[in-house]
This record gives C-alpha cells, structure tokens and sequence, in this order.
C-alpha cells in the first residue's frame, strides 16, 4: 500500500484577513510575472529579427533565457529555508527585471553580454512560474474546495500570461520596437514584485535543517507514488501538446488554409484552456488529484488523437479547443496534486522540479515535432497520442 506526505491545510500564519483579497493580490502578482516570463522570448528574438540580425543568434538568444530553467530546482531550495519565502520571489521578480533590462540595453554593443544576462534571468524564471504557485496553499483558505478554486485561478493566469504576454510584445514592437518592448516587461515583473510583498504571510513549514536538498528532493519524489505519477504523467503531456503549434502550421495545407490560419488554431487551444479555467473556478475539481491526473491525460490523448483525423478546418478549431480544455484539467489536478501530496518542509521545491522538468519536455516535444515533421504531419501527433496515452495507462496501473 502506497503513503504520500500530508499536505498542510494552508491555514497557518495566514494574514487577517479574508483568503479572497490575498487571492485578487496573488491573481494580478502571478499573471505579471508569467507575463514577463513569457513574454521575455518573444522580445529578445524579435530584438534580434527586426534588427537585421541573423536567425541562429535569435535562437542562441531565446534558448539562453529559456534553458536555464532546467537549474531552477538548485535555486528553489531558498523558497523553503527562508524565513518569508514572499522575499525570496519577490528578490526573483527583481532579479528577472533588471537583468532583462541589461540585455536589451546592452544588446546593440555586445550579444555575449546580453546572452549572459539571459543566462540569470532564466535562472530565476522557476520562480516565478513553480514557485509563485508554491505561495497558493498558504492563501486560498483551509478546505480542499478553497484551495482547488484558487488552483482554477492559477491555471487562468496561466493561460493569461501565455496570450498577453506575446500580444503586448507584439503590439509594442509595432509601435515602437523590441527594446522597449522588453523594457516594457521588466516594468510589468517589478510590479509584480511589490504586490508579491503584500500577499498573506505564511511561517516556513520547519527549520532550515529539515529542509532537503535538491537532488534529495528529487529522490523523495521518484519514491513517492503519487508525487512519481505527477512528475511523468506531467512530462508526457507537455511534450506532448507541445507538438501542436507545430502541427497547426504543418497542416495547413491539408486543411485547405492558408498558413496564416495556423494562428486561429493555436488561439482556438488558448480559448479552450481559457475556458477550463473559467469552470475550474465555478466548479473546482473533486475527488482525488491522482486519479483525476489520470483521467485527464487519457482525455488529452484522445484531443491529440481527434486532431490528428480531422480534415476540415472548422472542425480542426474544435479539436484544438478540446485539446486546450482538457490540458488545464489537467494542468489543474497536478497543481492540486503538488499541494496535497508534497512534503511541508519541500513544497516550494516539488513545484518548481515539476514546473523546470515541465518546460524543458515541451521544448524538446516542439524540436522533435520539428524535425520529424517533414516525414509526414501526423508522425508527431501519432507518437504524441501513443506517449500521453501509454503514461495514463501505466499510471493507471501502478497506483492498482
């Protein structure tokens, strides 16, 4: 018979006040520091594009922000020793600002300087996505209900910051250009910053001793079941939807669009995960988060799968809407599963883990999809199908 950690309730050390305005504070706090987060790719690689620079520097440029994610778990371990972790993020948020600044503003002079300080802005960028979702069980009230809401607003901000930050990017740089597009974020993570002060304040779950290290961390993790499951299951599906910008543009053509509509499919997954979100709140999920991980996945298996048959266009936007809704159920359960099967004294740690392992499988999912697209458009979606769909199975049989 398998154990997990006892989640906390969450309801220690928590401000006077109503878990409701911490909840607002922690909302606008997380959707601007995702959206800087976000959005920090997108400036520097068209920094480098509408510059006249060429297509392997912007490359080198948005990988120097988005690979160091990977170390974030070695960076994490602050966020459970110290004694208020909302320093330690809001430290990050800082942190993130001012070395976005330097390498925008220092780009036209020298591009290794500014890939170095790509470097440490994407050290911290853990924090402010894994991280900042570590703070939320200490702010969204004691019952399970309570914190499974405000897991539907986190999925939002999500959702927000991955179509804002983009969208504000681009209107920026249209209007003026990519370097004050970038600076433009910097300003929004500062903010950001401030309002991380004032959410609730939550005591460290024990002394700084108690605390594992990384590595330590990851271990207790794989032993763990639940916790093993939401570390695979979570892998498998971000690599496995991250195939599908790819394949909005590869099929096209065979949906008889231009490429341009490539676009409505992509928007049409961001809506449907919008909307997920949007009944999360309403309705949070029930039931256990392990099982419910495992439901979700199969079901996002069988979006992938009905996006891979679809032949007409129309028909194509509702298979990206579905595959969008079932991906932030998903997303959902295993932040739910994160708060309730972590251990108190590694909470902050098991987030980002999860969050840095997370990103690098959807990169390596969007390389892979790029490069085996040109067998044939469904080769990715099929692999995609067959891996999220052979973790929920075997998933399924574990936990039996």
């Amino acid at each position: 018979m398998e154990t997990g950690w006892a989640g906390r309730d969450g309801s220690s050390g928590q401000a006077d006040e109503g878990p409701g305005g911490g909840l607002a504070r922690y909302v606008v706090a997380a959707t601007l520091a995702r959206v800087a987060d976000g959005g920090a790719v997108v400036a520097v690689v068209l920094m480098v594009t509408t510059g006249g620079g060429p297509g392997w520097l912007a490359g080198l440029l948005g990988a120097a922000i988005t690979g160091p994610h990977l170390a974030g778990p070695f960076v994490a371990r602050a966020l459970d020793t110290a004694r208020d972790g909302r320093t330690v993020i809001a430290f990050a948020c800082l942190f993130h600002g001012v070395a976005l600044v330097g390498a925008v503003l220092v780009y036209p002079y020298s591009w290794v300087v500014s890939i170095l300080l790509l470097i440490l802005s994407g050290l911290v960028g853990p924090l402010l996505t894994g991280g900042v979702s570590s703070r939320l069980p200490a702010i969204a009230g004691a019952d399970r209900r309570s914190q499974r809401r405000a897991q539907g607003w986190d999925v939002a901000t999500y959702g927000i910051a991955g179509t804002v930050g983009p969208s504000v990017v681009a209107a920026v740089v249209a209007w003026a250009n990519a370097t004050v597009a970038g600076l433009v974020l910097a300003g929004a993570v500062v903010v950001a910053a401030g309002l991380m002060r004032l959410l609730p304040y939550a005591p460290p779950a024990g002394a700084a001793s108690e605390v594992p290290r990384p590595v330590r961390t990851l271990g207790l993790m794989i032993s763990n079941g639940p916790l093993r499951r939401t570390l695979y299951l979570t892998t498998a599906v971000a690599s496995s939807v991250a195939v599908l910008p790819v394949i909005a543009v590869a099929s096209a053509g065979a949906l008889g669009v231009g490429h341009a509509a490539a676009g409505v499919l992509t928007a049409a997954y961001g809506i449907g995960g919008l909307i997920a979100s949007a009944g999360l709140m309403v309705r949070p999920l029930t039931g256990e988060a392990d099982r419910s991980m495992m439901l979700f996945a199969g079901a996002v298996a069988a979006a992938l799968a009905l996006v891979a048959v679809t032949t007409v266009f129309w028909a194509a936007v509702l298979a990206y809407a579905m595959a969008g809704l079932l991906n932030s159920g998903f997303f959902a359960a295993t932040l739910a599963a994160r708060s309730e099967y972590a251990p108190p004294a590694a909470r902050g740690q098991v987030f980002v883990w999860i969050g840095a392992l997370k990103i690098t499988a959807g990169s390596a999912g969007t390389a892979l999809a790029g490069s085996v697209i040109t067998t044939g458009i469904h080769l990715p979606l099929a692999a995609a199908t067959v891996l999220t769909l052979a973790a929920a199975a075997i998933a399924l049989a574990e936990k039996r």
